[in-house]
């Protein structure tokens, strides 16, 4: 399969790298900043995958819609808008798969994440939190996956209703609050954690990556599976539609 690349930052770079060494893929093409984005750039690709930034992202999905190739999105940032985004794709008969991670690694941790909190829901006695790490380069906190799990934990557990980001000096946390921390720190590729406490217990169920080639990995894994998708069934996908499909 061929793929444009839109983003050449280094996850731009990596996916490209994966993709040249992968020997059943090509690089149609690589869009930096400085590209012009129209629907013919696309043409004759089979998937776009982007890893550009918010601004960049909104600025060219109406182009990347109008091009009729499946889009791969891993920029993150955006989760406000995110329906307005997904009526896009819809309007436009698009198809378009969006993980704030594509590391196969991560999202088992996400599903693993979710069946602890429904697991400790009925028992009061059991508190829960999250925690990510990531380099000091990285512009959003918190990451996006760490807000995935933790919209996991909320639709899991019903003693938490709300998501707290910071903390502040005039004021302690509520029971019904799911603190989200970030820690900026060196060259660190990410890290995620859930701690799960008691008077009793104490569970850490984490996620360390090593390198960004699993989050390449799965990205491409997951544009070969949109383009294919895509000739029978258009719409916005998420990796939960990709491992329901792979896991059953």
């Amino acid at each position: 399969m061929k793929f444009t690349l839109v983003g050449n930052g280094r996850m731009g770079q990596q996916v490209a790298q994966l993709i040249q060494q992968s020997g059943c893929h090509q690089v149609a093409g690589v869009l930096d900043i400085d590209a012009a984005i129209t629907p013919e750039v696309f043409q004759g690709s089979d998937a776009v995958i982007d890893f550009t930034v918010r601004g960049a992202f909104l600025a060219n999905l109406p182009a990347m819609l109008a091009s009729g190739v499946p889009v791969v999105v891993g920029t993150t940032g955006w989760d406000d808008v995110q329906e307005e985004v997904k009526q896009q794709v819809t309007a436009a008969g698009a198809s378009l798969i969006y993980s704030a991670n594509f590391s196969l690694g991560v999202n088992i941790f996400l599903r693993t994440v979710r069946e602890v909190a429904r697991l400790i829901s009925p028992f009061d006695q059991f508190d829960i939190a999250l925690e990510e790490q990531h380099h000091t380069g990285k512009a959003d906190f918190p990451s996006g996956t760490a807000l995935r799990a933790a919209a996991m934990v909320l639709s899991a557990n019903s003693r938490k209703k709300t998501i707290v980001r910071e903390l502040s000096d005039d004021r302690k946390l509520e029971k019904d609050e799911l603190q989200v921390a970030s820690l900026r720190l060196g060259s660190v590729f990410g890290k995620h954690s859930a701690f799960i406490d008691s008077d009793a217990d104490e569970i850490m169920i984490s996620h360390s990556a090593k390198s960004r080639s699993g989050f390449a990995s799965g990205a491409v894994e997951a544009a070969a599976w949109l383009a294919l998708r895509h000739k029978t069934a258009s719409g916005f996908y998420t990796m939960e539609d990709f491992l329901n499909e792979k896991f059953a």
